[in-house]
C-alpha cells in the first residue's frame, strides 16, 4: 500500500472541504459523518488503521492484572485508539494532546472508563436502583454521572450491564437490574438515556456501552467467567431482551462478554456479534472485548496463539481489543499471511472513528476537558440531592412486625451496632471506581445527623469477615442500655462485583452470631441489611422484628437509610429479584415453567424438595411500606378480544393505612394451553399510585397482542390463540386474578 504523507494543512484542507461538500447536500446526517469517516480512512496507513482498534489501560488501572506499560509511548506512536482507566479534566488533556500533537492524522482519543453507578457521587449500585422500579430516578442517577463524568474528560462509559442474573452466587447479581427480562429491559434503556442524552455531540453525555454480550449472568454454579449452556428459547426469551432493548434505545457500543455460550467463547461468536447484534438488530456502533478477552480464546482452547485468536475475533466481529494488544501485534501478519482482509480492518476504523466524529472530538479533541466545568460539577448539591433520592427509593422494606418502623425521633437512647453501621468504604458499594470513599455518609452519620438530640451508642460488634468474637461481648453490654437497636450486617463491598462469587449466601464471618446475641438482649431491633445480591437470612427473617434490604446506597447512604428509619420516607422499593430461602433453592425466580408434576404437599411424586419449601423467603417485586394497600377486584373491558383489540385491565387499589405511600402495582400474564409450556407467570406492565391514607385510586393497564407474543414451537415469534390468566398485585406471589379469551 502507498504510503500518503501529508501535512496538517493538507489534511485539514480535506477535512475542510468534505464537510463543505457534505453541507451542500441535503444527505442525512449520518451520512455526512459517514464521508467524513471515509475522508479519513482513505488516508490511514495500515499501522495506524490498526492502532485505532487498541484499547489500553493508563497507570490508573482498577479492572485486572497490568498486561504491559509504556502506554504513552504507544500514544504518541499511534498504537492506540482509545484509552481506560484515566480521567480528570487536566489528566486526559495531557494524554490527548500525546495523541493530537505527535501522531500524523491527529486523530482524536477516546477515554473509558467503569462509570457503573454514579461516578464522583455515588449513586446506589444497580440492583438497588432497580429495587426502586422507577425509570425516571434510573435515568436521572444515569444522566449525573454523565455530567460528572464528562467533566473529568471521559467520553465513554462501560456501562448499562445488561445480564439477566437468576443465580445470586454470582458476584456481578450487584450489577445488573435482576432476574426479569421486561424489567431489565426498561431499565437498560433508561440507563442508555441518561447516560447519551437525546445528542452526543453536547459535552455532557457520554457513550453507553451494552455489556456483557451475552448471557455472561447464566454462569454455571454462578462462578464468574464460567461456561453457559442453553437452549436458543431461553438465549432469546430470558437473556437477550435487555441488550435489545438498549440497543434500540440508542447505545452505540457493545462489549463482548468473557464466557463462551454453548462452548463458543463470546468474543470469538461470529453468531452474536455478527448475525444477531447487525444483521438481525441492525446495531450501527463499535464491539470492544473485556478485559484481555481475546488472549483468553487461547485459555478457552479455541485459539492456537496470538495470530489464531486474532484471526477468531475479527472474524466474529469484534472491533476493538481491550488490553491484551493482540490485534496490534497480529493484524497485519495476519493481513499478509490473507488470513483476512483489509476491509475487515477498515469497517472496523470505520465503526470506532464515526462514534469520535459524534462526540464532536474532531472538532475540538479537548472539548470534555474544562477545568472550570470539573470544579462546578462534582460532589454539587443537586448531584448530592439525586444520589439521597434514589437512595431512598432503592430501599426495600422486607418486614415491620408490630409497626416497629419508623421510629419515634424522640426516642431517648438508639444502639447502632455492626460491622456495616459505620464503614465508608463499604458505603460505596462495588465498581464505585472514581468515586472518594470519605464523602460517603455512613449509616451511624447519619442517624446523628437526623436526631442529634438523641443519645447514639455505637459497637462495631465483629468484623465483616473474621471469626474473632472477641467484639460482640461490647456491642451487647450497649445493646442492653438503648431503647431500640439498628443492627447492619451483610457484605463487604468488595465481596459483591467481578471475580466475587459465593458459594454460601450466609452472613459472612461471625455476624450471625452477632445477631443472634444481640437480639437475645430483648430489645426491639431494625435489621439494616447491605448486600450486592440476595443474601440467606431465614434466622433474622423469623426472630427481627423489622429489616430493611439497603444493598449499597452510595455517597448518601446513611442519610437515605435515616430518612426511611425516621419516617421522612415511606419506603417503596420492590425486589427485583428473588430471595431464596438456601443456597439449595438455586436457581429460583417467579417465571418459571409449569411441570407435568406440580407441587402437592400431599403426593410424595410431585416437584418439591424433601428438606425445603418450594417457596422463596422473598418473591419478586415483593416489598412492603409503612402503610397498607388493599386491592379490589381485577375487571376487564371484555372477556374477549382480537388480535387487533386493546384490552383494559383495571383494579382498585386503597391506602388503608395511616401514612402517605406509594405503590408499585404490577400485572402479570399466564398464557393457559399454548405450543410451548409456558411460565407460570410474566411481568407484563407495572405503574406506581400514590395514595393519601383511605384514598383510592383506580388502575388501568391497557394489553394489547404484543403483550402476549411468544416464541412459539417452531421459534417464530408471535401469538397463539386461547386463554389467558391476569394476576395484578402488590408482588409476584400475593395476586388478584381474572380472565379473557384471545380469539
Amino acid at each position: 500500500m502507498r504510503i500518503r504523507k501529508l501535512s496538517e494543512i493538507t489534511l485539514a484542507a480535506i477535512m475542510s472541504y468534505t464537510i463543505l461538500s457534505c453541507s451542500k447536500t441535503t444527505m442525512p446526517y449520518s451520512d455526512v459523518v459517514d464521508q467524513k469517516v471515509d475522508s479519513i480512512l482513505m488516508l490511514m496507513t495500515l499501522e495506524e488503521k490498526i492502532g485505532q482498534l487498541n484499547l489500553v489501560t493508563s497507570d490508573m488501572d482498577v479492572t485486572g492484572p497490568f498486561i504491559r506499560k509504556g502506554y504513552e509511548e504507544d500514544i504518541a506512536k499511534g498504537r492506540v485508539g482509545a484509552i481506560f482507566n484515566a480521567y480528570g479534566a487536566g489528566y486526559t488533556r495531557k494524554l490527548q494532546e500525546l495523541a493530537v500533537n505527535n501522531t500524523r492524522l491527529r486523530i482524536p482519543l477516546l477515554f473509558g472508563y467503569d462509570v457503573i453507578h454514579g461516578h464522583k457521587t455515588i449513586f446506589p449500585v444497580p440492583i438497588g436502583e432497580a429495587s426502586s422500579w422507577d425509570l425516571e430516578a434510573i435515568e436521572r442517577s444515569a444522566r449525573v454521572a454523565a455530567e460528572e463524568a464528562s467533566a473529568q474528560g471521559l467520553h465513554w462509559t462501560f456501562a448499562p450491564m445488561c445480564d439477566i442474573a437468576r443465580d445470586p452466587r454470582w458476584g456481578r447479581v450487584v450489577e445488573g437490574s435482576g432476574e426479569d427480562p421486561l424489567l431489565g429491559s426498561l431499565i437498560a434503556q433508561a440507563r442508555v438515556r441518561g447516560f447519551q442524552g437525546t445528542d452526543l455531540s453536547q459535552t455532557n453525555t457520554i457513550l453507553a456501552c451494552v455489556k456483557h454480550f451475552a448471557a455472561y449472568g447464566a454462569a454455571q454454579a454462578g462462578r464468574d467467567y464460567h461456561s453457559v449452556d442453553m437452549s436458543e428459547r431461553q438465549l432469546r426469551e430470558v437473556y437477550l431482551p435487555p441488550y435489545k432493548a438498549a440497543i434500540d434505545a440508542g447505545a452505540l457500543s457493545v462489549m463482548s462478554s468473557f464466557n463462551d455460550l454453548n462452548g463458543i467463547p463470546a468474543t470469538a461468536s461470529k453468531y452474536l456479534m455478527t448475525d444477531i447484534l447487525r444483521n438481525e438488530w441492525g446495531f450501527q456502533g463499535f464491539v470492544v472485548t473485556d478485559y484481555t478477552s481475546i488472549m483468553e480464546l487461547l485459555h478457552h482452547g479455541v485459539a492456537a496463539d496470538t495470530l489464531d485468536a486474532a484471526r477468531l475475533a475479527l472474524n466474529a466481529g469484534i472491533d476493538m481489543d481491550m488490553q491484551s494488544g493482540f490485534y496490534n501485534s497480529a493484524l497485519l501478519k495476519l493481513l499478509n499471511e490473507k488470513k483476512i482482509n483489509e476491509e475487515q480492518i477498515n469497517q472496523a476504523v470505520r465503526r470506532i472513528l464515526r462514534i469520535k466524529f459524534l462526540l464532536g472530538l474532531f472538532d475540538d479533541p479537548y472539548r470534555y476537558c474544562s477545568i472550570s466545568r470539573e470544579k462546578e460539577t462534582l460532589l454539587s448539591n443537586d448531584n448530592l440531592l439525586a444520589a439521597r433520592d434514589m437512595a431512598k427509593k432503592s430501599i426495600v422494606l422486607l418486614k415491620n412486625q408490630n409497626n416497629l418502623l419508623p421510629l419515634d425521633k424522640n426516642i431517648k437512647t438508639i444502639a447502632v451496632v455492626g460491622p456495616l453501621a459505620n464503614s465508608q468504604r463499604d458505603m460505596m458499594g462495588s465498581w464505585s471506581a472514581a468515586g472518594d470513599w470519605p464523602n460517603s455518609v455512613t449509616l451511624l452519620e447519619g442517624i446523628k445527623n437526623k436526631i442529634p438530640g438523641s443519645q447514639i451508642l455505637y459497637a462495631q460488634g465483629c468484623a465483616i469477615d473474621d471469626s474473632n468474637t472477641g467484639m460482640i461481648d461490647e456491642a451487647v453490654k450497649i445493646a442492653k442500655r438503648a431503647d431500640v437497636v439498628i443492627l447492619a450486617v451483610g457484605e463487604a463491598a468488595w465481596m459483591t462485583g467481578e471475580a466475587s462469587s459465593r458459594a454460601s449466601l450466609d452472613l459472612p464471618g461471625v455476624q450471625q452470631e452477632l445477631v443472634e446475641r444481640i437480639y437475645s438482649t430483648g430489645k426491639p431491633i431494625v435489621a439494616v441489611l447491605m448486600n450486592g445480591r440476595p443474601l440467606t437470612i431465614g434466622w433474622i427473617d423469623q426472630h427481627i422484628p423489622s429489616i430493611l434490604e439497603t444493598w449499597f446506597l452510595g455517597t448518601q447512604a446513611g442519610n437515605a437509610i435515616a430518612d426511611v428509619i425516621f419516617g421522612d420516607y415511606n419506603p417503596s422499593g420492590k425486589l427485583p429479584i428473588t430471595f431464596p430461602r438456601s443456597v439449595g433453592q438455586i436457581p429460583i425466580y417467579y417465571s418459571m415453567r409449569s411441570t407435568g408434576r406440580p407441587f402437592d404437599a400431599n403426593n410424595k411424586y410431585t416437584s418439591k424438595y424433601l428438606d425445603e419449601s418450594n417457596d422463596p423467603l422473598y418473591p419478586f417485586g415483593y416489598g412492603l411500606s409503612y402503610t397498607t394497600f388493599d386491592y379490589g377486584e381485577v375487571e376487564l373491558s371484555s372477556s374477549e378480544i382480537t388480535e387487533t383489540d386493546t384490552l383494559d385491565i383495571s383494579v382498585s387499589v386503597t391506602n388503608t393505612g395511616k401514612y402517605y405511600g406509594r405503590e408499585m402495582v404490577q400485572l402479570y400474564i399466564h398464557d393457559n394451553v399454548a405450543s410451548v409450556a409456558p411460565p407460570v407467570k410474566l411481568l407484563k406492565q407495572f405503574q406506581f399510585v400514590d395514595l393519601k391514607p383511605g384514598e383510592s385510586k383506580k388502575m388501568v393497564f391497557k394489553l394489547t397482542v404484543n403483550d402476549l407474543m411468544f416464541y412459539r414451537d417452531d421459534m417464530s415469534y408471535g401469538f397463539e390463540k386461547g386463554q389467558f390468566t391476569v394476576y395484578i398485585g402488590g408482588n409476584s406471589r400475593d395476586v388478584r386474578t381474572a380472565f379473557f379469551s384471545l380469539n
